[in-house]
């Protein structure tokens, strides 16, 4: 099971518990697996990259600073950001910042770059924002260099996942478990709990708890092979329609037998948004209220509609379901 930006997660229904707080360091029951507030740390003869990185991935967090080194830099700015980016040797920043080091729940992420932007590499917080700075990073030609078990071997962790889900860990050391569980195929379906509920859970077992209290899900179905400028039209179309924008997007939301589809995934890759794939008895049980030829064929019903009112939290199809092109279908649910 993968919940990637740019990849999808298989996932069971019971649905959704409260949806308050945010995946910022910061929150107070938030294990800051994402990193939104940005410094870059930089020699003087480097400010020019160090403007570089701000332009080119600045956009995608609340604040990205460029701050001159000196040997106490980190010491003085411990606490104020969820990562710093140095742009020196690691070896400079592993001897700067290791006795600053506490807890990886609570300390910030530590990723390094060269001058060229040849390589990113996270030093510490993998899972806590270094390796999302590093992805970003390559958009400009870095080559992320991670070295955390799940990405070594190709799988997401579930701090990644929670990034794509729009949510965040709320009991972080269950995630040693539940990572070894990834590794070994062998963690399920994330289960979403309808409230109000009070839920007994044990030391393996993680929860994720949503960051928006009034987000939409894109329910998307689609023809085989559609590429991604259908998705990405079909998105934005039905975004336009409601006067919504993607900030108020939780995920999108398909069946499994698109999971794999290259163009929905793309697409979603470039919005940055995550991929929750629900398998036909979720679907089945959540079925919207137009009619779909794919359940009289197949047995699966219409995969917008049912994808759309099975990931909302309140489980409301806010839309029905749309064409585009002939191509993609979206509807939308909260």
């Amino acid at each position: 099971m993968s919940t990637d930006s740019d990849d999808g997660t298989n996932a069971s229904s019971t649905d959704t518990t409260d949806d308050s707080g945010g995946g910022h360091c910061s929150t107070a029951d938030s294990d800051g697996e994402v990193a939104e507030e940005i410094a870059v740390i930089s020699f003087e003869r480097k400010l020019d990259t160090a403007t570089e990185i701000v332009e080119g991935i600045g956009d995608r967090y609340e604040s990205i600073d460029v701050i001159e080194y000196h040997g106490d830099v980190f010491a003085e700015h411990w606490g104020e950001y969820d990562c710093f980016v140095g742009l020196m040797a690691s070896g400079i920043a592993m001897r700067k910042t290791a006795p600053l080091l506490d807890d990886k729940w609570d300390d910030p992420a530590i990723v390094v770059v060269d001058e060229e932007l040849t390589w990113a590499i996270p030093i510490t917080g993998g899972h806590h924002g270094a390796n999302q700075v590093a992805d970003d990073l390559a958009t400009l030609g870095a080559v992320p260099a991670m070295t955390t078990a799940s990405e070594a071997a190709d799988k997401q962790g579930v701090e990644k996942q929670a990034k794509a889900l729009s949510s965040h860990v709320v009991n972080g050391d269950s995630t040693v478990a539940t990572n070894l569980a990834v590794l070994d195929d062998e963690l399920g379906p994330v289960e979403r709990l309808d409230g109000p509920r009070a839920v007994v859970v044990d030391d393996d077992v993680t929860v994720l708890k949503r960051n928006l209290n009034d987000g939409i899900v894109l329910g998307t179905g689609s023809v085989s092979g559609a590429d991604e400028d259908r998705f990405l039209g079909a998105w934005d179309r039905a975004l336009d329609e409601l006067d919504r924008d993607w900030a108020d997007v939780e995920f999108v939301a398909t069946a499994t037998r698109k999971a794999d589809e290259e163009g929905l995934l793309s697409a979603a890759a470039t919005r940055d948004v995550g991929v929750v794939a629900f398998d036909k008895e979720t679907l089945l049980e959540f079925e919207g209220p137009t009619p779909s030829k794919a359940k009289e064929l197949i047995g699966w019903p219409g995969v917008a509609e049912a994808s759309a009112i099975a990931g909302g939290a309140d489980h409301e199809l806010v839309t029905e379901k749309t064409r585009y092109e002939n191509e993609v279908t979206v509807a939308v649910g909260q």
